[in-house]
């Protein structure tokens, strides 16, 4: 647990209050947290520039010293850099536990500097993305007292993703709540009533066993995660928002893919829940 969880942080109260979530996952991990705020472009030749980038680099500074002592059993660094956000944010990821980035209001993404910025993050990083919301009232860091939620899809690698959510769920003395959705295959609208429910039948039997045994591996390496493993038929991205309403994080997946071209696909499924969850929602790469 040595790598750091790095947060971005511009000033905004998003960012704030994924400073003030990131804070308490460091404390939660015990490792170092890193404030990284990425200043794009020339500082200089624009007219109040300096002012600007000085202004900023107090606030970093201020941040910084709250978040010391907010968490004294906590090592904060500040770290302005000069550059891209995105390709900062994407290169301090490559050796980071997380990152952890503010999100604005539901159904648009604002986060750190601009919605790009956070999409872009998301879909390349090499590492978990954690977006934050503005503080709920009565929430520590932006979490409730909720369980931590992970969507599975059993049709993709789930190790990545269990991995996170167990760790998370063990770091926070927390219920840990597996769901994996499943609905019937193409054309059953068609069959009788009879057949469908027979293919129904032996389909969730399969996918339960599928759950279980996915489940299984990770509960033994946890064993003191209190795990329940749910099957749920429908569409995935409604019945993670809905299993998220009262969770206090809730666990993605985003897959990979490894082509020359770098294509970066967020997925129906992240792209729903990090723009309709309220709580924060950790996107984790896999494949």
């Amino acid at each position: 647990m040595n790598a750091p969880v790095v947060v971005g942080f511009d000033g905004s109260p998003e960012s704030l209050a994924a400073t003030e979530w990131a804070v308490r996952e460091a404390q939660r991990r015990r490792c170092p947290l890193t404030l990284l705020q990425a200043w794009p472009g020339p500082h200089r030749d624009v007219a109040g520039r300096d002012e600007t980038f000085r202004r900023a680099q107090e606030q970093l500074a201020s941040r910084e010293a709250e978040l010391s002592e907010m968490t004294p059993g906590v090592a904060v660094t500040a770290s302005p850099v000069s550059g891209d956000p995105v390709e900062a944010l994407e290169e301090a990821g490559r050796t980071a536990a997380l990152l952890a980035l503010g999100s604005h209001g539901l159904g648009t993404i604002r986060g750190y500097l601009t919605g790009s910025v956070s999409q872009e993050v998301l879909r390349r990083a090499a590492c978990p993305v954690v977006l934050v919301r503005a503080q709920a009232p009565g929430a520590q860091g932006g979490e409730s007292d909720g369980p931590v939620v992970v969507g599975l899809d059993l049709a993709h690698p789930a190790e990545d993703v269990l991995a996170f959510a167990f760790e998370a769920a063990a770091v926070r003395s927390a219920p840990l709540r597996v769901v994996h959705v499943w609905s019937p295959p193409a054309g059953t609208e068609y069959m009788s009533y009879g057949a469908i429910g027979g293919l129904e039948g032996e389909i969730s039997s399969v996918e339960w066993n599928g759950l279980a045994k996915a489940v299984e591996v990770w509960r033994a390496r946890h064993p003191g995660v209190s795990v329940t493993a749910d099957l749920v038929r429908g569409k995935a991205a409604v019945e993670l928002v809905d299993a998220a309403a009262t969770a206090r994080l809730l666990v993605v997946g985003r897959r990979t893919r490894h082509t020359p071209l770098r294509h970066h696909h967020l997925g129906p499924v992240a792209h729903a829940v990090v723009h309709h969850v309220h709580c924060p929602v950790a996107v984790v790469p896999y494949g």
